[in-house]
């Protein structure tokens, strides 16, 4: 059985993500989506909230979970019995950065094997991080994102928009 991880923050989940997703379902007979905590990163949606957009974005694909993970990605990896470690590129800057992690990953565990796919050329200028810096300034990305997590990233924006008046109000 090919068993693989696809880790990421996905703060949020972007059409990117779920084109890779369904790309990598059709190569492995298990695909674990695995939400990491990324100290470097301030997630707009915490962790039980991105595994519940993910968990309802990926319904139906029924060799597809979600799960959550700190720390090493190999241990996760060795934990549920994945052999592939997924991952995606959208430039040279990505390869760099993601061909340092592998080879890293393989030091740590020389049977782990990365699986690099393609972005679409679709989405290869896409970041979660871009697309939230877009939306905070008032841009329309719902063309990126699943209908709900859009919803969700509107409604989110909207709250702290309203905190940061208020907190303006009370100084």
């Amino acid at each position: 059985m090919k068993i693989a991880i696809f880790p990421g923050t996905f703060d949020p989940l972007t059409l990117g993500h779920i084109d890779l997703i369904k790309r990598g379902r059709a190569l492995f007979d298990q695909l674990a989506v695995a939400v990491m905590t990324n100290t470097s990163k301030k997630p707009l949606f915490s962790v039980e909230e991105r595994v519940a957009q993910i968990k309802e974005a990926t319904a139906g694909m029924d060799n597809v979970s979600v799960i959550t993970a700190q720390g090493l990605t190999v241990k996760l990896m060795n934990k549920i019995g994945a052999d592939y470690l997924m991952r995606g590129l959208r430039n040279t800057t990505d390869f760099q950065y993601e061909r340092d992690i592998a080879t890293m990953n393989k030091f740590l565990d020389k049977d782990v094997e990365t699986v690099f796919f393609l972005a679409d050329p679709k989405y290869q200028h896409l970041s979660s991080s871009l697309l939230k810096e877009v939306a905070m300034s008032g841009g329309d990305i719902s063309a990126y994102l699943p209908g709900q997590i859009s919803t969700a990233l509107d409604q989110r924006l909207k709250e702290r928009k309203l905190k940061r008046v208020v907190d303006d109000q009370n100084e």
